[in-house]
């Protein structure tokens, strides 16, 4: 995480928020035609950006980076299963906007996915990342008790 700390906790680069749903499917679709390599240490946006072979966390974090820079709200870099039958952990974005709360996953999506379209058994946050905050996720059932 120390590689990218300077990428999470860097305030928006632009006044207004520049950023559509347009402008992100561009974004991921971009991140998504990048060849997939996993790599054990976490790759900065500059490498991701160089076309080099990248894994989900690399591409999560570029896209993070992109949207910060022009203004993006309410993101958060999020840490989780993909689908509750993962073996895995999987990264991706959360980003809660008036127009509604989207999940980026420029690993297998050129698109935003609105959250409320997503089923109980998917993208399912362990820890989330906004700025410089770390957050644990907490299920509903851990709720409960």
């Amino acid at each position: 995480m120390a590689r990218i700390r300077g990428t999470l906790t860097s305030s928006s680069g632009a006044s207004h928020n520049r950023v559509s749903l347009f402008v992100v499917n561009h974004w991921m679709t971009q991140l998504r035609n990048v060849p997939y390599a996993y790599h054990r240490v976490w790759q900065t946006p500059r490498q991701v950006d160089s076309g080099a072979p990248a894994d989900c966390k690399g591409k999560a974090v570029a896209l993070y980076r992109r949207m910060k820079a022009n203004g993006a709200r309410n993101l958060r870099l999020v840490i989780g299963r993909r689908t509750m039958w993962s073996g895995t952990t999987h990264a991706w974005l959360e980003w809660n906007t008036a127009r509604g709360n989207y999940v980026l996953d420029p690993t297998f999506n050129t698109n935003a996915i609105p959250s409320q379209k997503l089923g109980h058994h998917s993208y399912l946050p362990l820890y989330a990342y906004a700025g410089a905050k770390k957050f644990r996720a907490q299920t509903a059932r851990s709720a409960h008790h």
